[in-house]
């Protein structure tokens, strides 16, 4: 670029800052198109309120640069001002996504940035309404899974898949929680939770804390799970790695026979697992996988304050005295104790409904010959 020319875009740069854009505007008409500032021609046309001018100048240089950062804030912008808020929320966003990346975003672009999630956010909250608004003019309801995938799609809630640490089996579906009536056999164990709680009673008033459910083995790594060896979440065990505990299970012979209407796999070294989970006050389960995908995990509530929790997902329900909570744990899941009471669940595993007989007894013989080679794998919790 020679000398005049560099004369002239400081002149027109210096109109722009009196915004004087007339000035601007006839000083860079004077310039060849392959030395074009367009980013200064899009503020000299933005003076005159020349809306197609600056468009244009605003193209010109996103064709050259995709990603410049000023050039996208200005097109959002823009958009904004004629009402085109899909194309301005489009702009804004690949301006906020190219910050992001960009080591050292200059502070005067700061405010505009700001601007700009402003901006996301009002159209946001407009989007949704019109939506909500949509949905009430069709006669639907927003819940269920209709208003889960309502959520996600405002960003509201994450997606969240299956992700056993131990293993997958695939084509079961992609279900967080599961509801009671659809399992009849839970009726009978329900009724039992009267008698269950006398024991459980019995049990707790010994004051010996249960067995931390998370125990180091000398054998394996520690894993990283701040309640290693810690009884602020408990297991009272009656049945451990497909044996029956005859201690623990001779002290609640109700609980026992409740136990027997449950679907429970039974796999050498593996499963039955069933056990009364004890978290106490403040103690917070972190979040984490599942073993396996083939199986649910039922909670039978037993004692549970106000203030606690399970996170299965994307979704968070309460435990509520005598009525089972059934998941798939293979989900990212998480739990806590918020209220100055502990809280107890007995909790087991089942087979999942969707596995047949025969992929059930498959499942058996895989797990079984995987505990003769590697040993049966430890869950963490």
């Amino acid at each position: 670029m020679n000398a005049g020319n560099s004369n002239i875009i400081n002149d027109a740069r210096a109109a722009v800052q009196r915004r004087d854009g007339a000035l601007a505007q006839r000083l860079l008409a004077e310039l060849p198109e392959s030395e074009m500032p367009w980013l200064l021609l899009a503020q000299a046309c933005n003076l005159l309120g020349n809306l197609l001018g600056e468009e244009a100048a605003l193209q010109r240089l996103l064709a050259l640069e995709p990603r410049n950062l000023p050039a996208l804030i200005l097109s959002g912008e823009l958009k904004a001002r004629i009402g085109d808020d899909r194309a301005a929320n489009s702009f804004f966003q690949a301006a906020l996504n190219q910050a992001a990346t960009t080591p050292s975003v200059p502070t005067a672009f700061h405010p505009m940035l700001n601007r700009a999630r402003d901006f996301i956010g009002q159209v946001q909250v407009k989007f949704e309404q019109h939506l909500i608004d949509g949905l009430k003019q069709a006669g639907l309801a927003r819940d269920g899974r209709v208003g889960t995938a309502v959520d996600m799609l405002l960003g509201r809630k994450q997606l969240y898949l299956q992700q056993p640490s131990s293993f997958y089996f695939p084509g079961l579906p992609q279900r967080q929680f599961y509801e009671r009536d659809e399992f009849p056999w839970l009726t009978e164990i329900e009724a039992a939770v009267p008698e269950m709680q006398a024991e459980l009673r019995a049990v707790l008033a010994d004051g010996t804390d249960f067995t931390p459910y998370v125990e180091a083995n000398a054998d394996r790594p520690l894993a990283a799970n701040p309640l290693m060896n810690d009884p602020k979440w408990g297991a009272y065990y009656f049945w451990r790695n497909g044996a029956i505990v005859p201690e623990n299970a001779a002290r609640c012979p109700i609980t026992m026979q409740a136990l027997k209407h449950a679907p429970m796999p039974m796999i050498d070294q593996r499963s039955p697992i069933a056990l009364w989970s004890l978290l106490k006050p403040d103690a917070h389960i972190q979040p984490h996988h599942g073993l396996l995908n083939t199986r649910l995990i039922c909670h039978i509530p037993l004692i549970v304050p106000q203030g606690c929790a399970l996170r299965v997902g994307n979704e968070t329900r309460s435990w509520h005295e005598g009525e089972a909570l059934i998941f798939d744990d293979s989900f990212e899941h998480e739990a806590w104790n918020k209220s100055d009471e502990t809280r107890v669940i007995l909790l087991f595993e089942i087979w999942r409904p969707e596995i047949t007989l025969e992929e059930r007894a498959a499942l058996t013989a895989i797990f079984e010959t995987i505990n003769n080679y590697h040993g049966v794998p430890e869950d963490a919790g």
